[in-house]
């Protein structure tokens, strides 16, 4: 049943603040000022809004507008990875990650060669034509004697639920179980949160959906915040810095797509080229097999010169083989992709692990001499478990310690 409340403050979108700036006694350009003081400035106390009438700030604090979540101390890696433990109005708790570039990709050593590692904050973000211009811009910028330094790009991952029902043998995410969702409100607070604590010399670039839980599982509040951090008036990211990542919600993929219009970044979770091996490690394939998601992924609006990022995390013995990266350069056949691939990262709750690196190179020369773009994700904050598929909820217990065959 459709709810007709009002979205609570921090997800509301400009006209909604206008008619709530009304409602408290305001005037209708109020809403718009209301809106640049959350969402561009980060200021969520009304007593901050100090261009706003001191009776309209007193009703807005009356009426409840204020944070929505509180930062605890952080772990940051030795790479300058920052994980931030959030807490929520009812306790409860997600994690969110800022991971700063390093320098996009670069070559392998140890004396391997034609390789390629590429960055969290390059991995899924497909931005190759927004590059074009920043550097025809720096270009300018040089020739005009103008030495600029450019500010480090900070990507940040967020949640999008308490916990995660998908169930994926290999992310500690969903080891616990779903608690609950995220509003839109507390998810597009982490951005503001994140970005609060870059450092000078940090620039937030870009955002992926790929923190706790399922993003298109909570379609609702995660189509209103891709709208409230879009927005040219708030955080104004553009739709391409933006990448949501599923685990094959067939239905929601078509939703987000006609909803946006291929604008946002669309990143699969796929790691398996066969439904048996897929619904081995991933529960949500028995629901939406592969030939389904396939259909979905061709019929996605994509914009020209976009891809559809495939997540390909490598579990030893199980996904890993030279006979399984066949079968995923013929399933992928055709589709505008770039694969990256994921070395499991560790976790408590499993006993499976990633394979060697030998294991890992011959996987993605498969898939280079099959025509295909693909990088193998550099591990990011992995000494704090912040790397992929490591985010878990503070204090939860596995329901049971995963070793499938």
């Amino acid at each position: 049943m459709k709810s007709d409340a009002a979205p609570p403050p921090l997800a509301r979108l400009p006209d909604e603040w206008s008619a709530e700036a009304v409602r408290l006694g305001g005037r209708t350009f109020h809403g718009k000022q209301i809106f640049r003081w959350v969402m561009a400035r980060g200021v969520a106390e009304p007593s901050g809004m100090t261009d706003l009438p001191r009776p309209l700030r007193e009703a807005l604090a009356a009426s409840g507008v204020g944070p929505v979540l509180t930062v605890l101390p952080g772990m940051r890696a030795a790479d300058r990875t920052r994980k931030l433990l959030v807490r929520l109005a009812d306790g409860a708790t997600v994690e969110t990650v800022l991971i700063p570039g390093v320098s996009g990709v670069r070559r392998l050593g140890q004396g391997v060669q034609d390789e390629w590692l590429e960055d969290a904050d390059a991995a899924s973000v497909d931005d190759s034509e927004d590059d074009e211009v920043e550097e025809a811009e720096r270009t300018n910028d040089r020739g005009a004697g103008d030495a600029k330094v450019q500010p480090l790009r900070v990507t940040q991952c967020i949640s999008t639920q308490v916990g995660c029902a998908m169930g994926c043998v290999f992310c500690a995410s969903g080891v616990a179980g779903l608690k609950r969702h995220l509003g839109a409100d507390e998810i597009v607070a982490q951005v503001l949160a994140g970005r609060a604590l870059l450092d000078d010399d940090e620039q937030l670039r870009n955002v992926v959906y790929m923190g706790m839980g399922e993003p298109l599982h909570n379609y609702g509040a995660t189509a209103r915040s891709l709208r409230l951090l879009t927005h040219p008036d708030g955080v104004g990211l553009s739709s391409r810095r933006v990448t949501v990542s599923t685990s094959g919600l067939v239905p929601e993929i078509a939703r987000l797509g006609q909803d946006f219009g291929g604008q946002i970044g669309l990143a699969i979770s796929l790691h398996a080229a066969d439904d048996e091996t897929r619904g081995r490690l991933m529960p949500i394939n028995k629901k939406y097999p592969l030939k389904a998601l396939m259909e979905g992924l061709r019929a996605y609006p994509l914009p020209r010169r976009r891809r559809i990022t495939i997540e390909y995390t490598l579990v030893a013995g199980r996904n890993d083989g030279v006979a399984e990266a066949r079968k995923l350069a013929t399933l992928l056949r055709g589709l505008p992709v770039k694969i990256n691939l994921i070395p499991m990262n560790p976790i408590e709750a499993s006993a499976l692990g990633p394979p060697g690196a030998a294991g890992t190179l011959d996987f993605q020369r498969v898939l280079v001499d099959a025509g295909y773009s693909c990088f193998i994700r550099r591990r990011r904050g992995d000494d704090v478990a912040a790397a992929c598929g490591q985010l878990a909820l503070l204090g939860a217990k596995p329901k049971v310690r995963v070793n499938r065959g």
